[in-house]
């Protein structure tokens, strides 16, 4: 084998060699910015708000939904006290005396969100004008709203999941379409809500334990395990037609 013959392939697979780095090096670029620590594993950078827990509980002919307080955005904590579950009263308000609550097609309706607080409220608004169209029908008020959130052009860039709960259902709304009613009567969305669901399903075999006490040792376990969940807990609890009460609890 001749020594001009070495030479030039030893040129050939030289160049080759960095016409292989270049996209390489690109690639590795690209990964770093996507990637949401920096370089040096300092931390995360990222703006964007994280996480919250909101659990919803049905038992023995209670229904409890518990959220939490916590806003975060990266590693830091923006607010502590947030509200995250809001009711939706039936069009013209509830009467005032029983003979009235009974005449209400449409009960009080409890509805918990998390994801980014402008677009659950948007579909808050939403929400309440297919309640307002379909009275008393909570299912189908949901499905309306999922069909709307999946087609509409505008709709499908809103990042939110909501619990909805009334006296008789509790359905999860999603952005992907989906309306799901839990068999075991436990639904839980955030960050947390793995703990907390997992925690509120051992919890429910247990007799003396009602619905809001359910609600609220899953949720105290959450806020221990989920570093975006803390213990500042709203919670409302629906025990007849119409009749909301409200209670702030600070563990």
């Amino acid at each position: 084998m001749s020594a001009s013959f070495l030479r030039r392939s030893s040129t050939s697979i030289f160049a080759a060699s960095k016409w292989a780095k270049k996209p390489a090096t690109a690639a590795s670029a690209s990964s770093a910015t996507s990637f949401p620590f920096d370089t040096a594993g300092r931390g995360y950078h990222s703006t964007a708000y994280h996480g919250t827990t909101i659990l919803c509980v049905r038992k023995n002919g209670k229904v409890c939904m518990m959220g939490d307080g916590q806003v975060s955005m990266g590693n830091m904590v923006v607010k502590p006290n947030a509200t995250k579950i809001q009711r939706l009263f039936p069009k013209g308000g509830l009467g005032s005396t029983v003979e009235k609550k009974e005449d209400n097609a449409q009960k009080a309706t409890i509805v918990g969100f998390a994801g980014a607080t402008a677009d659950a409220f948007t579909l808050l608004e939403r929400l309440e004008g297919k309640l307002d169209e379909y009275p008393g029908q909570l299912s189908r008020s949901c499905v309306e709203l999922a069909k709307g959130w999946r087609t509409d052009k505008y709709l499908r860039r809103l990042e939110a999941s909501l619990i909805v709960a009334d006296e008789n259902k509790s359905l999860e709304i999603t952005g992907n379409g989906d309306v799901l009613e839990m068999t075991d009567g436990v639904i839980s969305i955030g960050s947390g809500s793995p703990f907390a669901l997992a925690a509120a399903r051992a919890l429910m075999s247990v007799d003396d334990m009602s619905a809001e006490d359910v609600a609220k040792k899953a949720m105290n376990v959450a806020s221990e395990m989920c570093v975006y969940t803390n213990k500042e807990f709203l919670s409302y609890t629906l025990d007849d037609v119409g009749e909301t009460n409200e209670e702030v609890t600070t563990v």
